[in-house]
């Protein structure tokens, strides 16, 4: 019996050895897998962290693009509407110019063209109250042109054209022409005007 007894608790303490074996892997197996999802929950996170912050990022720089696209937009409105009144306002003065000082300027603009053209003989078109007055001064505005140009200069008056004032100038055979009405000086100045009032409004 005795011998039976001590096989008995032999084997209890192998069976006791065994259960803390397998609860201490189970523990070991436990914790371990506690970690791996906790190391993939970290992961996780930082996934959804990083990918927040480059969406916010994505959006904080659309935000700032459409922003600048707005304000340029209206500033560009802003240059356009000066710009606008301005000619308006050039157009308007330039149209109200007492008759002696209007002559003199299509005078200045008869020579600059035939200095361009190099000819003497021009063919003269403008607004019917300019052609009227060119008409008027005619010999006034050939002496101005001889001296000046230093040729003898024949005028012929040409069509009625559609313009605030100023002259078209031709050649005789109208093959070349200089636009020195109002509206294509204005026209050859608008880019510089547009720089002006640019540099005015933003510096």
């Amino acid at each position: 019996m005795e011998g039976a007894k001590l096989i008995i608790e032999e084997i209890n303490r192998e069976a006791e050895q065994k259960i803390k074996y397998i609860l201490s892997e189970a523990e070991k197996q436990a914790e371990e897998i506690k970690a791996e999802a906790e190391k993939r929950a970290r992961a996780k996170a930082e996934w959804i962290l990083r990918k927040a912050q480059t969406q916010a990022e994505i959006e904080k720089q659309r935000i700032i693009a459409n922003a600048k696209l707005e304000i340029r937009k209206k500033r560009l409105a802003l240059q356009e509407e000066l710009m606008n009144e301005v000619l308006k306002s050039l157009k308007e003065r330039l149209v109200a110019l007492p008759k002696d000082e209007y002559f003199e300027i299509v005078k200045n603009l008869m020579l600059q063209a035939v200095k361009e053209l190099g000819e003497d003989k021009i063919r003269v078109s403008s607004n019917e109250a300019t052609l009227q007055l060119i008409a008027e001064k005619i010999d006034e505005i050939k002496t101005f042109l001889n001296e000046k140009a230093g040729i003898e200069i024949s005028i012929e008056l040409g069509d009625k054209i559609e313009t605030i004032g100023g002259v078209l100038v031709e050649n005789a055979d109208r093959t070349i022409r200089v636009d020195n009405t109002f509206e294509a000086r204005i026209e050859r100045l608008e880019s510089e005007l547009r720089s002006r009032i640019a540099k005015l409004l933003f510096g």
